[in-house]
C-alpha cells in the first residue's frame, strides 16, 4: 500500500543513509561534512520532507522567526537594509517577520507586543519611540540609534561621512558650503552626519551654513530657503552636503526649477548610496553607506549567545562615490 503520511526525519536518515543525528544536524544549522549534508538535502528533496520550525520551535523553545520593526519601506534605504536583513538572516536558517510603523511611536509599542506573542528570537529595530517597553529577556538590536544600556546599537560611521562630504566638496573647489538635514529630532547616530560637516569645514576654515527640519514637514519648507538664496539663477551655495540621498534628489529637483545647474553651478553630495530603479547609476554623488556588512553585523551580534559581551556601538566604515552631482577632477 502506498504510504499516504508525511516523511519524517528517520524516513529521510533511510533514504540518505545517513544517522537520524546527521540529519538533526543538517536541519538545525549545525555543521557536519559536506557530502553527509549533501545526501540530506538531496533525500530530504526527493522525498518532498520540509522541517516543522513550528514544532521545532516548541522543542527548542526557538522559533527561527527574526522580527524587523522598520518605520517604513518608502524610504530607499531602508528598504535595501530590509531586503540585506531577510537574506542574511534566511542564510542563517532564520526567517524574518518585517512589521511597518509609519514613525508612529505607538505603532512601534504595538508592533514588538505582538512579535513578543509569536515567539521570535529576536528584533532588528529602527525605533523612534524613546520610551519603548522591550521585554529584557527578548534579543534586541538597534540600527542607528542608542536604545538603553545593554542593546547593541549598529550604524554607519556618520561623523566620518560627513566629515568626507565637506572635504570631498572643498578638494572640488567649493568655497561656501552649505549642509541641509531632514530627521525625526530624536538625537541618534545620524546627527552626527551634520557635525562631521561642520568639524571638516571649521578645520579647512571654509563658510556654511545648516538648516535642519523634521521628518514630518516634508520637503516643501526647505523651497523658501532656497529662493531667498537664490538670485537670477545663482545660488548664494557653491557647495551642498545633504543627509540623506532622497533629500539630495528632492533639493535638486527645485534648485532646477530656479535655473541652479547641478553641478555646473553648485555640487551636491548625498548619503546612503542609492542607485536609480533598475540601474547600477547613483541617484547623486554620495557617501556609501555599507548596507551588506550593516546586516550581518546585526545578525551576528542578534544571534551571539554571550549577551554580556556585546558592545554598546559598533560602527562601519563608509566611502564616497561620485554619481553625476559634482565634477570630478580630470
Amino acid at each position: 500500500m502506498k504510504k499516504t503520511t508525511a516523511p519524517t526525519m528517520k524516513d529521510v536518515a533511510a533514504e540518505a543513509g545517513v544517522s537520524l543525528g546527521t540529519v538533526s544536524k543538517v536541519f538545525n544549522h549545525i555543521p557536519v561534512g559536506d557530502v553527509y549534508r549533501q545526501k540530506v538535502e538531496q533525500a530530504a528533496s526527493k522525498l518532498g520532507y520540509q522541517v516543522n520550525s513550528y514544532a521545532r520551535g516548541f522543542k527548542t523553545n526557538r522559533t527561527q522567526t527574526v522580527a524587523l520593526v522598520w518605520p517604513t519601506l518608502r524610504n530607499p534605504f531602508y528598504c535595501y537594509l530590509a531586503d540585506a536583513l531577510v537574506g542574511t538572516l534566511m542564510s542563517r536558517g532564520y526567517r524574518a517577520i518585517v512589521t511597518i510603523t509609519n514613525y508612529d511611536s505607538q505603532a512601534e509599542q504595538e508592533c514588538l507586543n505582538m512579535v513578543r506573542q509569536n515567539k521570535v528570537d529576536g528584533v532588528i529595530a529602527l525605533t523612534y519611540n524613546p520610551n519603548l517597553e522591550v521585554d529584557p529577556a527578548l534579543p534586541f538590536i538597534s540600527i542607528d540609534r542608542h536604545f538603553r544600556a545593554g542593546v547593541p546599537c549598529v550604524a554607519s560611521d556618520n561623523f566620518g561621512g560627513g566629515q568626507l562630504a565637506a572635504q570631498k566638496l572643498i578638494e572640488l573647489g567649493c568655497q561656501r558650503l552649505l549642509f541641509l538635514g531632514q530627521g525625526s529630532g530624536l538625537a541618534n547616530e545620524t546627527d552626527k552626519r551634520r557635525t562631521g560637516f561642520e568639524a571638516a569645514c571649521q578645520a579647512k576654515g571654509v563658510p556654511f551654513d545648516a538648516l535642519f527640519l523634521e521628518n514630518e514637514t516634508g520637503f516643501a519648507p526647505f523651497e523658501p530657503f532656497l529662493v531667498e538664496h537664490t538670485r537670477n539663477g545663482a545660488f548664494a551655495y557653491d557647495g551642498i552636503f545633504c543627509s540623506t540621498d532622497r533629500l539630495c534628489y528632492e533639493i535638486r529637483k527645485r534648485l532646477y526649477a530656479l535655473g541652479v545647474r547641478v553641478p555646473d553651478d553648485v555640487q551636491m553630495i548625498g548619503f546612503d548610496g542609492i542607485y536609480r530603479f533598475d540601474s547600477e547609476d547613483l541617484h547623486c554623488s554620495t557617501i556609501v553607506q555599507p548596507v551588506q556588512d550593516i546586516a550581518r553585523t546585526a545578525v551576528d551580534l542578534l544571534l551571539n549567545e554571550n549577551g554580556a559581551s556585546l558592545p554598546a556601538l559598533v560602527c562601519l566604515p563608509v566611502r564616497y562615490q561620485s554619481g553625476g552631482t559634482t565634477r570630478e577632477a580630470l
